[in-house]
């Protein structure tokens, strides 16, 4: 692809480093199989390049159209076809959950017990659909491994896109299950996004992933992007890999074994969804533009500005409300808004970052995001799970900052 870097406002020599550094660094190291690196800044393609391989046992390249595992990069997408709905009247972010889910009017907190004897209290309010965008619903991942609550998660195999059940299936498994913490007191990484996937369907009358398509992906260009492989995407589709304790990387997911070849019984709007890095910058150009890419209009600007701002109580950041062992993002300074990080505070998160910007990841180390200030956005796609594994994101926005000449 044509890239224009000098009309971005930065340097072809330093950005060249962005790619000297995950090619030494990670993949002739074989910590990582390969990346694939999208700078987009003032309205120029600054950078795209396509390094190391998508499939090591197959010794296939990753190419500029390589299908990737995005996981929680799925939620910024599922969170903006609920704020449409928003737009519509159809819904209010004060509304509660259990308005459109009713047996969810009397979930109770956790209190004590284990799957069978748990004991709840009543919360100190319903839980508000705003609670489900900023992950302060109450609700879990069975990986957290902290609790009983997810405990039970993981023996219902709530959610799992092998061998759990589907989105009713889902409600109506919760619908037994208490709630960590009282809505809008804590923050917890969970199955959220889910559920809102889950209310675009209620709400809309259209099933969730027909509502992503005619509404966001057909209409913004994304061609490759789903909840499962598409004709002809087969010999693009990316291995998946895990670290290994050594340094090293396996086979965690093989792309011609992959669940992703079949249609999933669980639309997960929260970590279910492949694309590339193509597709994803047309998302990401869209919120950058606030709300709109090549005329078509999805959001408004000040959705894409509420969206973007701080929801947590009391203006606090994630170290400070949450109680997720695991999550995309826990530096300082990183608030939450409605459906991915916020920086609130650039010189606590001791990263190259500016008030404002907003991001999020997924399980497999891909990441984005969006810089409204310096109009920038950034998109990063590999296959390493998990996503703590290395500092990839922090030496990511370093080198891309650094980069700038104006």
């Amino acid at each position: 692809m044509d890239t224009n870097p000098k009309g971005a406002g930065i340097s072809a020599e330093r950005l060249q480093r962005l790619d000297d550094h995950f090619q030494s660094r990670y993949i002739d190291t074989g910590k990582i199989p390969g990346a694939l690196i999208v700078v987009y800044r003032r309205g120029e393609l600054a950078h795209f390049s396509a390094l190391g391989l998508a499939d090591v046992e197959r010794k296939r390249p990753v190419r500029t159209d390589t299908v990737f595992r995005i996981y929680s990069m799925s939620k910024p997408i599922t969170s903006v076809a609920f704020m449409m709905l928003v737009e519509q009247g159809l819904v209010a972010l004060d509304d509660p959950v259990h308005r459109v889910i009713p047996e969810w009017r009397d979930l109770g907190v956790y209190k004590g017990g284990f799957m069978e004897t748990f004991r709840t209290e009543r919360p100190e309010r319903p839980m508000l659909m705003v609670d489900l965008l900023r992950h302060t619903s109450g609700l879990t991942y069975g990986f957290q491994q902290s609790t009983n609550v997810d405990a039970a998660y993981r023996k219902l195999k709530v959610g799992e896109r092998a061998g759990g059940g589907t989105l009713d299936d889902m409600i109506a498994q919760l619908a037994k299950l208490p709630l960590e913490f009282s809505p809008g007191t804590a923050w917890n990484y969970s199955h959220s996004t889910d559920v809102l996937g889950y209310l675009v369907g209620k709400i809309s009358g259209e099933p969730f992933d027909q509502f992503l398509r005619r509404h966001i992906f057909a209409p913004l260009g994304m061609i490759d992007t789903a909840f499962h492989l598409q004709p002809g995407q087969q010999e693009r589709f990316s291995a998946c890999y895990a670290a290994t304790p050594r340094g090293g990387m396996m086979l965690f997911d093989d792309p011609e074994k992959s669940t992703y070849s079949e249609p999933p019984r669980m639309l997960s709007g929260g970590g279910g969804m492949i694309s590339t890095a193509g597709d994803y910058l047309r998302f990401a150009r869209m919120l950058l533009g606030g709300g709109t890419l090549d005329g078509v209009q999805i959001l408004s600007p000040k959705t894409i500005e509420l969206m973007a701002s701080n929801h947590l109580p009391g203006g606090k950041d994630l170290p400070a409300m949450s109680r997720s062992l695991f999550s995309e993002a826990m530096y300082e300074g990183i608030g939450f808004g409605l459906g991915f990080a916020v920086i609130v505070d650039p010189p606590r998160t001791l990263i190259p970052a500016t008030a404002g910007d907003f991001s999020w990841g997924g399980a497999a180390s891909t990441y984005f995001w969006v810089d409204p200030l310096e109009e920038l956005t950034t998109v990063f796609m590999t296959q390493l799970m998990p996503s703590t594994t290395y500092t990839i994101r922090r030496e990511l926005r370093t080198l891309v900052y650094s980069a700038f000449t104006d």
